[in-house]
């Protein structure tokens, strides 16, 4: 009979106890559910800030091109110079190689070169200007050198007094005696480029093999 009276009693408890025990579970279990979900928006976020971060990249290896003044490279060309200067041949007969001296001279200032920097030397008879300005006497015409304001023509007589400069021509234009010493002296004379006219055997046989 005791057992009769704790029945209902178990009852009402029951019911008390289950419903708060459920909801209370069940409450927290699909609440935490969501959360979790918006936090995944928040990744994608994160590899946008790394984007940026590449192109801020970038620019620094954009500054690590001014190591490129390669600039000192260009400082390798004058060291090559000051060495030996280069001896270009350009093939032409006794009678064409004036012309073509001319010609050499007129590609020179086309790409650059000042007048000043240019002396022609003629092996044979002199150049026309050369004759032109000496029959206003020496004087004249070596005030014109010393001034070295333009292209300035010599011949084998008197380019023992022209002064260096960085490119000479000559003219093979006879006088076979003279070339030698011609040659020579233009050598002597020449900054960083010789140009020789006239014919390569003959010019071979003085500067020596593969001119």
């Amino acid at each position: 009979m005791p057992l009769i009276p704790e029945e209902p009693q178990i009852h009402e408890s029951a019911q008390g106890p289950r419903a708060t025990p459920a909801s209370g579970r069940t409450a927290p279990t699909p609440r935490p559910v969501p959360g979790p979900r918006p936090a995944a928006p928040s990744r994608p976020g994160r590899p946008g800030p790394l984007r940026p971060a590449s192109p801020g990249q970038r620019t620094p290896h954009g500054g690590a091109t001014k190591p490129g003044p390669a600039g000192p490279a260009v400082h390798t060309t004058p060291a090559s110079s000051s060495a030996t200067p280069q001896i270009q041949l350009i093939p032409a007969s006794a009678e064409g190689a004036l012309d073509a001296a001319e010609e050499a001279v007129d590609l020179l200032l086309e790409s650059g070169r000042a007048p000043s920097d240019v002396l022609v030397i003629t092996t044979g008879e002199p150049h026309p200007w050369a004759a032109h300005e000496l029959s206003f006497g020496e004087a004249s015409y070596w005030a014109q050198h010393d001034a070295r304001d333009d292209v300035f023509y010599a011949d084998a007589a008197v380019v023992e007094r022209a002064a260096s400069r960085p490119v000479v021509v000559v003219a093979v234009n006879g006088g076979a005696e003279a070339v030698s010493t011609v040659l020579s002296l233009a050598l002597s004379r020449t900054g960083t480029l010789l140009i020789v006219c006239g014919d390569p055997q003959q010019i071979n046989s003085v500067l020596g093999a593969g001119v």
